[in-house]
């Protein structure tokens, strides 16, 4: 088992405290609904995964979903974390966003949100996620952060459906007050599988790539990418444009928990890791014993291309691609043009 202070243990957990939602988005990783999930971890089981988790490595938590916010024990558990010395952010919809509730997560130790935008506007963002109406929540939940100094960015999944838009849902962006713009590129799993077609071809992807680093040299806000690893030999290509991107962080430095308490390398890479009531609430037991994530933190055992790549220690290939793609999470990612070389 890992010791504290290694280099290895998690500085990010995403915790998706609960599956239910209030949308139904296209690209939804766990085909979420708005009903009541069985088997997920109760408030006094949280509290013994906060004490792991600080014990551990102290990680930064974002609670996510589903909608966190649907959890109505969410404030004492972000406050929990928050005495435990942990930071937190958090990723709600919009729909249950109000000054009261966005005073409360602020009061008790929520330090910034996302709020995802995946269109420019009420008609294209409303028929990514499923629900009208969501395009007017999600950006009243905006001005309600920035009233009252929540800083918070803008998560947008790119596909074919929105790649147009891409401009304009930066403006929208920059209008509403966000610090950050960071691209998910869509990752074809759960209900997004169905939207496999419309994920970008890795060409595609690179010129969208280029593209964020121009407009994140050109300020006022910041924009990153995620799920999209290659950005770093691209951003090493033109010469070191802006901060340096973060390849795939799955496993390595990253750790998903979900509402049942099962831990995987990511949200999208739906690979069993460990179940945290079987190691008793030992957080350190379960991701210490995963031979998974043993072997995320050795890129040289990638399957080519991947594992043969300069890169494969700064980027890794999306691992949760080379799963959907092939079944096999060490396998070359396709979303990059040097995969075709397998």
């Amino acid at each position: 088992m890992p010791e504290k202070g290694n280099g290895r243990d998690p500085r990010i957990v995403a915790w998706e405290v609960t599956r239910r939602c209030l949308l139904s988005c296209k690209h939804c990783r766990a085909g979420a609904a708005d009903h009541a999930y069985e088997g997920e971890l109760t408030t006094d089981e949280c509290l013994r995964v906060l004490d792991s988790l600080a014990a551990y490595s102290q990680p930064m938590i974002i609670w996510t979903g589903g909608e966190p916010m649907c959890r109505p024990d969410i404030s004492l558990l972000v406050r929990a974390a928050t005495d435990r010395g942990m930071r937190s952010v958090m990723a709600p919809c919009g729909a249950l966003v109000t000054e009261k509730t966005m005073q409360i997560l602020e009061n008790v130790g929520v330090m910034a949100c996302s709020f995802s935008l995946d269109g420019a506007t009420a008609a294209t963002h409303d028929a990514f996620r499923g629900v009208e109406g969501a395009f007017a929540h999600v950006t009243r939940a905006m001005e309600i952060a920035r009233k009252i100094g929540m800083p918070f960015q803008v998560n947008c999944t790119v596909s074919r459906l929105n790649v147009a838009e891409l401009p304009a849902i930066r403006e929208q962006a920059v209008r509403l007050g966000a610090r950050t713009l960071d691209l998910f590129f869509l990752v074809p799993v759960g209900r997004g599988k169905a939207l496999a077609d419309l994920a970008l071809p890795a060409r595609e992807m690179e010129e969208v790539l280029r593209w964020a680093f121009e407009m994140d040299r050109a300020g006022p806000i910041t924009v990153r990418e995620t799920c999209a690893p290659q950005a770093v030999r691209i951003w090493e290509s033109l010469d070191r444009p802006g901060k340096h991107p973060a390849g795939c962080m799955g496993g390595r430095g990253f750790v998903f928990l979900s509402h049942t308490g099962i831990l995987q390398p990511c949200g999208f890479l739906d690979i069993p890791c460990g179940d945290i009531r079987q190691s008793g609430y030992d957080f350190a037991k379960a991701y210490g014993e995963s031979a998974v994530f043993r072997a995320l933190r050795d890129p040289n055992g990638y399957g080519p291309t991947c594992g043969r790549c300069r890169f494969r220690f700064e980027c890794g290939g999306c691992r949760a691609r080379a799963y959907a793609r092939t079944g096999d999470y060490l396998a070359g990612d396709s979303s990059c043009p040097l995969s075709t070389q397998e």
